[in-house]
């Protein structure tokens, strides 16, 4: 008997690959930029993400160079 739920999102980068393709459907607004809430909202909210694998996710996208983090954090571009 299982008594926790799995979350598709606990491997950081199916965290990744989900916040890219927010990304990728979201109009930029600046220089090519999305601001973060744009991508932040629909993982927390629509799609149940929690704000570790947000952060993980986002970590994992930058490291990979799927995702540029601007130095202030309110925008990421593609």
């Amino acid at each position: 008997m299982k008594l926790v739920t799995e979350r598709p999102f606990a491997d950081p980068e199916a965290a990744a690959r989900q916040l890219v393709q927010l990304a990728s459907s979201i109009e930029p607004v600046q220089d090519g930029r999305i601001h973060i809430e744009k991508i932040n909202y629909p993982f927390l909210y629509t799609l149940k993400g929690s704000g570790t694998e947000f952060g993980a996710g986002i970590g994992c996208a930058v490291e990979k160079g799927w995702l540029d983090l601007h130095e202030s954090g309110t925008c990421v571009g593609c």
